[in-house]
């Protein structure tokens, strides 16, 4: 079967596109699956990490809303892999590989959305950026420190779909392109069910040409990039188009990241400082699996325990740290 997929990768995909027979390896050799591609490997990995099922109770914009319909991590996460499939399927390009980067994507992140990023790159001395600590997640948290010893072209897609990066296979940038057209437009939908919009405040001219609906804008950006890119060594929007989902990312954080944050900024700030500043202190009080590291690296540690905190988790945790019980002397 996996030879079948080799064939049909060579007959069918760009000249462009990273073949899954030719992916530079693991970190440790491992015996092939006489089934699956390595990048196959790599997504069936990463969905059943315990990682990815945290993901399910952290934060993507709005804290713990009354309301079962508003993204989560996880939520956010399935809607990338989706887009970037899609991206990657119209550009002929790996769907496997594109995959696999989407859904390990934000492995990595803390709990409070980009607040709690912002307190523990604060706190940390060596700073801290969650595209990192997702390859940190892969590499070395699971699995009880072995890690889940991926390929070289997931490992690197990982790290690199922030902005800032700089990703070396088409099947990367194809998330990267996913990861801002899949938050930007369901932020919408959040913010305006959340009463943060209307959709009348939307701006004007990006609204005109992306469209008025969530399924409208996201077809328009794939739409986008396959007739800028199809057949060519990038993956890019056009000018016009670009410049207007800049536009609507832009609107957003000015309009509802910042609002939206100022919410839960003050406790959640709080929670996790008080964490950190309490695990640093007592590093012996952290879970067994974090004293490892603990014992050359005690920042590092309390920032990967932090990190891998859900929302609630954390809440918990402040409470049974911090908050007097009943009866407590």
């Amino acid at each position: 079967m996996k030879e079948k997929i080799y064939q049909r990768e060579e007959r069918e995909l760009s000249p462009y596109a990273k073949r899954s027979a030719d992916t530079a390896g693991r970190l440790r050799p491992e015996t092939p699956c006489p089934m699956r591609t390595e990048f196959q490997r790599d997504r069936d990995r990463i969905i059943y990490s315990k990682a990815f099922l945290r993901l399910k109770n952290k934060t993507q914009v709005f804290f713990a809303p009354d309301g079962d319909h508003y993204m989560s991590r996880l939520t956010h996460t399935l809607d990338v892999a989706q887009i970037a499939r899609s991206l990657a399927r119209c550009l002929a390009l790996n769907e496997d590989l594109a995959e696999a980067i989407a859904l390990g994507h934000d492995l990595g992140h803390t709990p409070f959305g980009h607040i709690g990023e912002r307190v523990l790159a604060a706190l940390n001395p060596a700073g801290f950026r969650h595209n990192e600590q997702s390859l940190r997640v892969v590499d070395k948290l699971e699995k009880d420190g072995m890690g889940l010893n991926l390929t070289y072209e997931v490992r690197s897609g990982i790290l690199n779909h922030t902005p800032a990066g700089k990703p070396e296979t088409l099947e990367a940038e194809v998330v990267r392109y996913a990861d801002l057209i899949a938050y930007i437009n369901h932020d919408i939908e959040d913010a305006i069910r959340a009463g943060f919009l209307t959709a009348e405040r939307l701006p004007k001219d990006a609204v005109a040409l992306f469209g008025s609906h969530t399924s409208a804008r996201i077809n328009t950006a794939i739409l986008d990039i396959y007739r800028e890119s199809y057949g060519k060594p990038y993956v890019r929007m056009s000018e016009k188009m670009g410049k207007a989902l800049d536009e609507l990312r832009s609107f957003m954080f000015e309009n509802v990241y910042e609002r939206a944050n100022k919410l839960i900024q003050e406790s959640a700030e709080r929670m996790l400082r008080s964490l950190y500043t309490y695990f640093t202190e007592r590093p012996a009080e952290l879970p067994d699996r974090y004293r490892e590291t603990a014992e050359t690296d005690v920042p590092r540690a309390v920032c990967d325990y932090l990190s891998s905190m859900t929302d609630r988790y954390a809440i918990g945790v402040f409470k049974q740290l911090f908050v007097p019980r009943e009866g407590a002397i």
